[in-house]
């Protein structure tokens, strides 16, 4: 189904809405390659282990046994040391709340924090994020229902505004990209749709950031991946395309026919012959026949030679 999809996508080919809703559960179902944390997390517990066996090592050497205190306090000792080192990967920003309030923003690499009174409360990706969304039957401003498919590409640059401003930032923009979408879509027509993809998705992308931007959100790029018309108004808007070209094609013959007119008549007055134009004309639309056909014309000399006779001239 996947390959199918893409192939038709590629032909410009229309894709029906079950087709449309099997690629998009394909697009959000797949297995994602997202980096690891395993890092910070052995990190953790490297850091976890150190301290406890560091503790009960000096106990040992001070007190010369290990009880059972020895090991709680051990281990609630750990615990505040991995509450106040931690790691940031490269591509992370951690927002830190002290007693409640913005304290500061740390990341990437290595970060402290004071136990209890500190706590990092979100850790906010800074890479480009892709969000696919779609605007399924939607009334465009001639009252026709179409179907479109886009992706957002964006990224936070400012993780304080991302914590702060918005309860759940990925949420709010996926939500305020398919509004923007169905708005933009309610204000063209489905000609304007259809045939201005490049400035819908300029439009899109201004009515997000325009809004996103307040929560330290940057939109890179907007993407109409496809667009579905109703049948019916597929095969009208096709005989509309053929009507139109079929009316630039007659335009285009009547302009030339108009300039070779011209030619011919320049060609009758050199002959000093009014109606040398006319019989000129004949002879090239035969030879255009002869041409198309691959036939041959027979034409009898005399017939020929007396269209360029001038008709005050007697034998």
């Amino acid at each position: 189904m996947a390959r199918r999809t893409n192939r038709m996508m590629q032909q410009g080919m229309p894709i029906q809405m079950h087709d449309k809703k099997a690629e998009m559960d394909a697009a959000t179902s797949y297995i994602p390659r997202k980096s690891s944390r395993n890092g910070a997390l052995v990190f953790g517990i490297a850091t976890f282990a150190l301290v406890f066996i560091v503790v009960v090592a000096l106990w040992m050497l001070v007190f010369g046994r290990v009880s059972i205190y020895t090991l709680v306090a051990a281990a609630l000792l750990a615990l505040l040391a991995i509450s106040s080192v931690h790691i940031a990967l490269n591509w992370e920003k951690v927002v830190i709340l002290r007693f409640g309030k913005l304290a500061r923003v740390a990341g990437p690499g290595l970060y402290f924090t004071i136990p209890i009174i500190e706590h990092g409360t979100i850790r906010i990706d800074q890479r480009t994020m892709t969000t696919p969304f779609y605007a399924e039957r939607t009334l465009t401003a001639d009252l026709v229902p179409i179907s479109v498919d886009a992706v957002l590409f964006w990224v936070v640059r400012n993780a304080e505004k991302a914590c702060i401003e918005v309860e759940d930032y990925f949420a709010a923009v996926s939500f305020l990209a398919q509004t923007a979408l169905r708005e933009a879509v309610g204000r063209a027509t489905v000609a304007e749709v259809a045939l201005r993809r490049d400035e819908l998705d300029i439009e899109i992308k201004h009515d997000i950031e325009r809004i996103a931007s307040n929560w330290g959100i940057d939109v890179i790029d907007v993407k109409v991946r496809d667009i579905v018309i109703p049948k019916e108004l597929e095969e009208v808007m096709s005989l509309e395309a053929q009507a139109d070209r079929e009316k630039n094609a007659r335009m285009t013959v009547a302009g030339v026919e108009m300039e070779l007119a011209e030619m011919l008549a320049e060609a009758a007055k050199i002959y000093d012959m009014p109606d040398a134009a006319m019989k000129l004309r004949t002879i090239l639309m035969q030879y255009e026949t002869v041409k198309k056909s691959g036939g041959a014309v027979v034409t009898v000399p005399t017939a020929v030679s007396n269209g360029f006779v001038d008709p005050g001239v007697t034998k």
